[in-house]
């Protein structure tokens, strides 16, 4: 795959020597924490339904919502197809603004089967470029959104930008406030174009690793190595920014990326902390 070259605008919102610091990041937190196991799913369409679903709330919000619909037996094109709009919303009502979701997954079922007659494989077969066109112009579909379905459906090599990412090379000095969307996610791709995969770490049989998902049919699918180091590097952050690099309160001094840091950057941090 020929990755899209960076070009700098006005005001370099990625810093010079950015990649490396991102491959520095991916190393550690690998090693130190092994895989992830994302995403959490049986089946590509769990993945795309929990990627419409987890917009605005919580993981575990979400999973309550999934499992109605499992029990329901709905859990698939044809199901969101067939089921009525309003059993939709009350089995999807724990993930919030159920629905504007339920309506959501009934367009994004409306939208593969007039376009790939029901079958997500003929969907996820095309060009990645051109499927995340078509992607972005179903509504409700953003970049992220898009990307996740992408990455962890389809199994396509693009990182997922979340306001994790965002947050952790903000204030790492990768990319400033300027920096959009695909800036960095080109910037990760590039960066990690030619790393491996994380192997099982030691730390994760001590019980010292943040919570991770069990093994599942989606995380454990067979995958090129940029798709799964992009998958893994996703994973990693959402870690960090979960338990160490909060929006009000990074604990710095606790967090494996701490020594990454500047003291500049760590000073500064702890006072907006206080702030």
């Amino acid at each position: 795959m020929q990755l899209p070259q960076h070009k700098a605008r006005k005001g370099r919102p990625v810093r010079r020597g950015a990649e490396e610091h991102v491959r520095r990041i991916y190393r550690k937190l690998a090693q130190a924490w092994g895989p992830q196991h994302w995403w959490p799913a049986e089946t590509p369409f769990e993945v795309i339904v929990g990627a419409i679903l987890t917009q605005n709330t919580s993981w575990t919000n979400v999973e309550r919502a999934m499992a109605q619909l499992r029990g329901a037996g709905v859990l698939s094109v044809e199901g969101i197809r067939n089921v009525p709009l309003a059993e939709l919303e009350s089995l999807i009502k724990s993930s919030g603004y159920f629905r504007q979701k339920a309506q959501r997954l009934k367009d994004f079922a409306g939208f593969v089967d007039v376009q790939f007659g029901g079958a997500l494989e003929q969907m996820f077969a095309l060009p990645t470029d051109v499927l995340r066109a078509e992607l972005l112009k179903q509504k409700g579909i953003g970049m992220e959104t898009a990307d996740s379905i992408l990455l962890y459906a389809g199994l396509h090599p693009l990182f997922v930008v979340d306001a994790y990412t965002r947050r952790i090379f903000e204030r790492h000095g990768i990319v400033t406030e300027s920096a959009k969307y695909d800036d960095i996610r080109w910037l990760v791709e590039g960066a990690l174009a030619g790393e491996g995969a994380p192997l099982p770490s030691a730390v994760a049989e001590t019980g010292s690793l943040p919570a991770v998902h069990r093994p599942s049919p989606m995380s454990m699918a067979q995958q090129t190595k940029n798709t799964r180091v992009y998958n893994e590097m996703h994973g990693l952050l959402v870690q960090i920014g979960k338990h160490y690099c909060s929006k009000g309160r990074p604990n710095c001094d606790m967090c494996p990326l701490g020594e990454l840091l500047s003291l500049r950057q760590r000073a500064r941090l702890r006072t907006a902390g206080r702030d």
